[in-house]
């Protein structure tokens, strides 16, 4: 077994194990009506134990692909994402330590899932280095920088636990309706996987000649129905979907296809479990965070944010700033990721500004959390895969 093989295969065990971890934090958590009782103690050693296995499985992944290409499998979106998934799940299993709450665990590992499906839908070869990305500060910076964003999302974890527990769902409220606004984004995701995997299993394939943004020709594969046509397409496949609209060479029409049919898909799912359930699905999911201590919720929001700031900061601003006058001689270009990085920054600094002068705590702090981990999302796929910059090729 060569080294790409075995590290794709520790990856589906990571991926098990996620499975597995959840459901056994989920009986620490539903188990017993006494959150210290010794069967609720048991099932959450189990689940934290099964997650470590995962954890160093999803680890081991990441050394054998290093290995086999020779650079941190930091470079694209799969790769990128599927170290997100691993730091998010290590930053878990120290709030875990650290607070000794299964709930953290139930929650995050969840999302980890989410976010190895979603990157599983890119390319998995392994490509050579591009020329701005061979240098050191490849995984200096980026790791860094996923580091301090997966501390980051802890926060937003514990926010949806506490809004989830505090928010009246039998009542209608604006907070009830961006809580199930912020469920549906999910669904989203779930709708890209499952629009890919189809149209994937189908082999729809059609190929256009495009103008990139630097007027040269080039050639894109659109594996879905073209709704987006990039600058100054032409079709090259017959008998395939011609698209309703051209897009401008700063925008990456074929991602903004992928993206466009991600919302109908995840739409319909979402529409299908609130008409098969026939609740929201915030609904479905607060009987698991009934039992959370509020307070406890809100100081790991808290803390986690304590210690990603900084984190995040020096790997995304700082290590970024120093790699780009290195390959650009200047240390900031107003690039999308860029200005987004600086949004992100500036949106956390408010954050603990509001939460040590305002004294924003509990409901205000869970909101602002969430918001925040949308905002490293949205940088995440739509800055990275829409918007042409100098990280597109991320």
């Amino acid at each position: 077994m060569n080294l790409v093989d075995l590290s794709g295969n520790l990856l589906f065990t990571a991926f098990i194990a996620y499975l597995v971890g959840t459901i056994l934090f989920g009986g620490a958590v539903k188990g017993s009506k006494n959150e210290a009782s010794a069967s609720n103690k048991r099932w959450g050693r189990l689940g934290i134990i099964v997650t470590i296995i995962g954890f160093l499985a999803h680890l081991g992944y990441f050394i054998t692909r290093w290995m086999a290409s020779g650079h941190a499998p930091v470079s694209n979106m799969f790769e990128f994402t599927t170290a997100f998934g691993m730091l998010l799940v290590g930053a878990a299993i120290l709030f875990y330590f650290l607070y000794q709450s299964p709930l953290v665990g139930l929650f995050a590992l969840p999302i980890a899932i989410v976010i190895l499906g979603y990157a599983a839908m890119f390319p998995r070869d392994i490509q050579p280095l591009i020329p701005a990305l061979q240098s050191y500060w490849l995984t200096i910076h980026v790791i860094t920088a996923a580091l301090g964003e997966a501390i980051l999302a802890i926060s937003a974890v514990a926010g949806l636990i506490y809004l989830l527990k505090n928010i009246d769902m039998t009542k209608k409220s604006k907070e009830r309706a961006w809580l199930e606004f912020f469920m549906y984004t999910i669904v989203l995701v779930l709708g890209f996987i499952v629009i890919t995997v189809g149209f994937r299993a189908a082999g729809y394939e059609a190929a256009f000649d495009y103008v990139d943004k630097n007027g040269a020709q080039a050639e894109v594969v659109y594996h879905m129905p073209a709704l987006f046509g990039m600058n100054e397409y032409s079709p090259k496949t017959e008998g395939t979907m011609q698209p309703l609209a051209e897009m401008p060479a700063i925008i990456n029409a074929k991602t903004l296809t992928t993206f466009t049919w991600s919302i109908i898909a995840g739409t319909i799912l979402y529409f299908l479990i609130r008409l098969i359930t026939r609740r929201r699905i915030a609904e479905l999911v607060k009987p698991l965070a009934v039992k959370a201590n509020s307070q406890l919720m809100d100081e790991i929001g808290y803390r986690s944010v304590l210690i990603g700031f900084p984190v995040f900061t020096l790997g995304a601003l700082i290590f970024a700033m120093i790699w780009a006058h290195e390959a650009w001689s200047r240390f900031w270009g107003w690039d999308p990721k860029e200005v987004w990085a600086l949004i992100t920054w500036l949106f956390y600094a408010a954050y603990l500004h509001l939460r040590l002068s305002r004294g924003w705590e509990g409901r205000k702090s869970a909101w602002l959390a969430v918001v925040g981990f949308a905002i490293i999302m949205f940088n995440l796929v739509a800055v990275n895969l829409v918007i042409a910059g100098l990280h597109s090729y991320a």
